[in-house]
């Protein structure tokens, strides 16, 4: 399993996910950059994602939708505030209607991914934060610790091809 830990500090008002690989920094961020490949981990595994806008430039905007078991979809975006490729990426995270369009009513998150190369391969981490103590609450109790628990689990089997 790639997820080496989760922490959630209610104090700061992030969550951190760590994960190690056994490839380089280059492969890890390809998983993010070739949105064919972003489309094999990003979300649950009982959820399919479909990339529809993928500009990881600064400024640039990601769009998505994830498929459930029962063919229901659940739509997001990303707005992308920095890249350093192949060590970081930041951007704003949210969920959205069926058109792309942003849901107010949902919160959003800040992440930022930063690889990272050691002795043994690479470390991935993600952090995650919140607006306030209520969107990480209403965040967490929707499933975000287990969603990308298991979405960046789905990651070590595309680096082994």
């Amino acid at each position: 399993m790639s997820v080496t830990s989760i922490d959630k500090n209610v104090n700061e008002l992030t969550m951190i996910v760590v994960a190690e690989f056994d490839a380089t920094p280059e492969q890890v961020w390809e998983l993010w950059d070739d949105p064919r490949k972003l489309e094999r981990w990003w979300g649950p595994p009982s959820h399919t994602a479909t990339f529809k806008t993928h500009d990881l430039t600064p400024g640039g905007e990601v769009t998505y939708f994830m498929t459930g078991p029962e063919g229901d979809q659940h739509h997001g975006w990303w707005r992308i505030t920095s890249v350093n490729p192949p060590r970081s990426l930041e951007l704003v995270d949210g969920f959205a209607d069926e058109q792309g369009n942003p849901n107010e009513a949902l919160p959003t998150t800040t992440m930022t991914m930063t690889i990272s190369a050691g002795d043994d391969g690479t470390r991935m981490e993600l952090r995650s934060a919140f607006n306030s103590h209520e969107q990480m609450e209403e965040l967490v109790s929707m499933g975000m610790e287990e969603g990308i628990r298991g979405a960046v689990n789905q990651m070590d089997a595309i680096l082994a091809g």
